[in-house]
């Protein structure tokens, strides 16, 4: 299920299913300008009634959490979702939403935009598996309420896709990428980000040709959590209750898309993340992987050694240093949408509408 593309006037909710650090005092500077710079874009920002009721809060409600993503389905009015920042534990909203028949019937009938990344892997992967199309992409405190006097322009090109009907469009290398911030503090206002020339652009470390499929996948440290059980065994447990993984089947239509957290996990956890995905054979099923920018370019060598090594004996296609997830900028990945990635042209496009 496709969601409409947005139009000037439309409302767009945000909410906060992880950490809850938008509603906290020092971050105030971050929600006013977040809300100036969706309010420039011609959309109407409408905070859920838990979104900004901060970290203790959110942190102890998951079913709080699960309400607000569930009201904003409900409301028709609302075209568009947007996650305020990722966390940690957004799969704890997973079963109020699943056993929740309003919450399913809402998310088919009122078929919206809903983009974030990192930890809303989880949330991505619920509303996949109900049928939605989302977007791993822009979340609202660290993209909409970039610190810089502007949003990021690659950023941006990519967020104002929601605002268009494109029969097809390319995910390109983005000639500019961006240290993190040491800092998110008020000071930081109107101070650019450190930037770097892009050196790699796109590579590919194992096989070639063309491969076709629809994009799925996420946080990779996400998705082992999900599938190993090692950070909680509720976890593992959720995922396999609702079904939210795709079957055998539904693996071999898809090209994969992964990236690494902001913790940046050494190459030998890297290894341990991409065996367990070789072990239940999903890289070998997969018609190619994705592999976005290590953040802040650390271990991007040491990377692509793991990935060779792991994929030395699969044909699985693997293309990597793509812009979307934690490195900055980042661009939107279009969950289900047809996809064509050139391996040894190095090129990626998606092939359908993304929005109605």
């Amino acid at each position: 299920m496709k969601a409409q593309a947005l139009k000037k006037g439309d409302k767009i909710a945000i909410v906060s299913l992880s950490a809850g650090l938008l509603g906290m005092p020092f971050c105030k500077h971050e929600l006013d300008l977040g809300i100036k710079r969706l309010k420039e874009m011609g959309l109407e920002p409408v905070f859920m009634p838990n979104a900004l009721k901060g970290i203790d809060f959110i942190s102890q409600n998951p079913q709080k959490r699960a309400q607000d993503l569930k009201q904003a389905f409900m409301d028709d009015s609302i075209k568009a979702i947007i996650t305020a920042i990722g966390g940690d534990d957004s799969y704890k909203t997973i079963p109020y939403l699943m056993e929740d028949a309003e919450f399913k019937k809402a998310v088919k009938t009122h078929p919206k935009i809903f983009t974030g990344f990192s930890d809303t892997t989880n949330t991505h992967l619920m509303l996949n598996k109900l049928g939605l199309s989302t977007f791993y992409g822009p979340c609202f405190m660290v993209d909409i309420a970039e610190l810089d006097k502007e949003m990021l322009p690659y950023t941006k090109e990519y967020f104002l896709k929601f605002f268009g009907r494109e029969k097809e469009f390319i995910i390109q290398s983005s000639p500019i990428w961006y240290s993190d911030r040491a800092s998110y503090a008020e000071s930081e206002l109107n101070k650019p980000r450190l930037s770097h020339k892009e050196q790699h652009g796109f590579e590919c470390l194992n096989g070639g040709g063309v491969a076709t499929g629809k994009l799925y996948g996420g946080c990779l440290d996400i998705i082992y959590y999900a599938l190993s059980g090692i950070r909680s065994s509720v976890e593992a447990e959720i995922y396999k209750k609702y079904k939210i993984m795709p079957t055998e089947s539904e693996w071999k239509q898809k090209i994969l898309f992964i990236e690494t957290s902001e913790s940046c996990p050494e190459p030998k956890k890297l290894e341990e993340m991409l065996q367990l995905l070789k072990e239940k054979n999903i890289l070998s099923l997969v018609q190619g992987v994705i592999v976005g920018k290590p953040m802040d370019e650390k271990y991007y060598e040491e990377y692509k050694l793991v990935y060779k090594k792991v994929f030395a004996d699969l044909s699985t296609p693997v293309l990597y240093n793509v812009n979307f997830g934690h490195a900055v900028p980042r661009c939107i990945v279009p969950y289900d949408a047809k996809t064509k990635v050139d391996f040894d042209k190095l090129t990626i496009t998606i092939t359908e509408p993304i929005l109605n």
